[in-house]
């Protein structure tokens, strides 16, 4: 079982930064491969980045690509999200979470989410 905790969010101006961080509990955080996911109002929820379990591999969909870094510190059972260069299209609630598949684009092969943070881009 894992348990997995957001923060990080907030209101930004169009071109700012912010870092989400999710906290894991669970001793066996670096089994998993973590992925941020977001969902905008009236829309589904979409990938936005994966890493896999030692850091090794990332993946980004491909409108945050360059403006967005997953990051992790298995040793603080914490993965990161630096995005810089927001958008107010990047307005969105954001969440991670966990899988022990190689399945990282597809939200579906996610065993465990967040409860989410809340992202807001002014323009």
């Amino acid at each position: 079982q894992v348990q997995l905790v957001e923060s990080g969010g907030g209101l930004v101006q169009a071109g700012g930064f912010l870092r989400l961080s999710c906290a894991a509990s669970g001793r066996t955080f670096s089994r998993y491969a973590m992925g941020w996911f977001r969902q905008a109002p009236g829309k589904e929820r979409e990938f936005v980045a994966a890493i896999n379990w030692s850091a090794g591999s990332t993946y980004y969909a491909d409108s945050v690509k360059g403006r967005f870094t997953i990051s992790r510190d298995n040793a603080k059972n914490t993965v990161y999200l630096q995005m810089n260069s927001l958008k107010p299209e990047d307005t969105a609630v954001y969440y991670c979470a966990a899988t022990t598949t190689l399945h990282y684009y597809v939200k579906s092969k996610y065993d465990y989410w967040g409860q989410g943070t809340q992202v807001t881009v002014s323009s």
